[in-house]
């Protein structure tokens, strides 16, 4: 069908002038303080830092740097991500806070758009247009709203499950900005690399190596301490001082305080169980039907992790929409867990808050009902 040229002209007309108000809100009400309010602190600081020489990943440099920029409380807000988030973030580090802060948020923006326009393709651009709802998914709110990165993974993923059939060195290289939360992804990982061998689909995996090294080596030139000091901070064990409200955190909480080990029991038992999951499924294994329950199950045995980080499961809630509208099962639960997460968002719950421990397995829940024992074929996806 041709499409009426007056119709697109108005839909890049509206497109453009509701970006123009995004950033003419930002730009008017925006300062250096509201810094203090998002996570993006952590990052600008981080990324300041770095340009400049400075370890980026000392508590007392980031202090300074941040109550600089209005913080007034005793602890920073660290960065725990290692040097391959410089490689991808430094750019927004070379301008002041408040200009930093609206490029991040109208990326995020870009990049949730790009993201939900190739899930539709995916789906093959269905009339009900139910992708569309991705857009008011809770967790890809509370990023834009935290100044999160987990729109940035939610990318890198929606890119590979477009690309690993027909550009696989691309698809390999999209999936780089998921190495800034590796233990998002660890289960998935071990699967990822034996469906690699199995399908001698080498190409994916020699675009994200190539990737990768070139992440990990040049924030080397600007810093050749980086990786050090990013393992000084893992070995202080920083990151597991702060309650994440995930299962692995809560039972470490709540059972064995003073064992770390025992927040990475889950992930553990996830990656035995994964490559079993595979092995017994390969010859008809798909990324977006068996690889959706395997996401979810990662997110779920994360030792760490936010609700802005469960964006990466857009995927696995639509494809679940679509397995319901097929199977005509009830939409009615997946509408009671995003309305009970969106008012969360929206009444401006702190994603540190152990009332959203919740969510995953919400959606872990959702998926298995939609899909079914023996859930049918998903005759729109790759």
């Amino acid at each position: 069908m041709k499409r009426n040229p007056w119709r697109v002209l108005a839909a890049v007309a509206i497109v453009t002038a509701g970006v123009g108000l995004i950033v003419a809100t930002y730009i008017l009400c925006l300062d250096d303080n509201s810094l203090t309010q998002r996570d993006f602190v952590a990052y600008w600081s981080a990324e300041s830092q770095f340009l400049h020489g400075a370890n980026p990943y000392d508590p007392a440099v980031m202090l300074q740097q941040e109550r600089a920029l209005g913080l007034d409380r005793n602890q920073p807000i660290m960065l725990y991500s290692p040097p391959v988030a410089f490689f991808l973030g430094a750019p927004f580090g070379v301008f002041s806070a408040k200009t930093g802060l609206i490029l991040w948020l109208l990326a995020l923006l870009g990049c949730l758009v790009a993201s939900i326009g190739l899930l539709g393709l995916l789906f093959g651009r269905p009339d009900d247009r139910f992708y569309m709802l991705g857009f008011m998914f809770p967790p890809a709110l509370a990023c834009m709203s935290a100044g999160q990165i987990g729109i940035f993974l939610l990318l890198g993923l929606a890119l590979f499950l477009y690309l690993h059939h027909s550009r696989p060195w691309l698809a390999g290289v999209a999936l780089l900005p998921c190495a800034m939360k590796p233990h998002l992804f660890l289960p998935l990982a071990i699967v990822l690399l034996l469906w690699i061998v199995t399908r001698k689909a080498y190409r994916i995996l020699a675009g994200f190596a190539l990737a990768l090294a070139v992440a990990c080596a040049l924030p080397l030139a600007i810093n050749p301490h980086i990786w050090s000091q990013y393992f000084r901070m893992m070995h202080d064990g920083l990151a597991l001082n702060i309650y994440a409200p995930t299962l692995c955190s809560t039972f470490r909480l709540h059972v064995a305080r003073q064992a770390p080990w025992t927040q990475f029991i889950l992930e553990a038992a996830a990656c035995c169980w994964a490559p079993w999951y595979f092995w017994t499924r390969r010859d008809r294994w798909r990324w977006m039907e068996q690889g959706m329950l395997l996401l979810l199950v990662a997110a779920l045995c994360s030792p760490f992790g936010w609700v802005t980080d469960e964006a990466i499961l857009l995927p696995a809630v639509l494809v679940g929409l679509y397995r319901a509208l097929e199977s005509r099962r009830s939409l009615l639960p997946l509408w009671l867990i995003a309305a009970a997460a969106l008012i969360e968002v929206m009444a401006g719950a702190q994603i540190t808050t152990p009332y959203y421990i919740w969510t995953t397995p919400a959606w872990l829940l959702w998926y298995l009902y939609a899909t079914g024992k023996f859930p049918p074929s998903l005759h729109h996806a790759r």
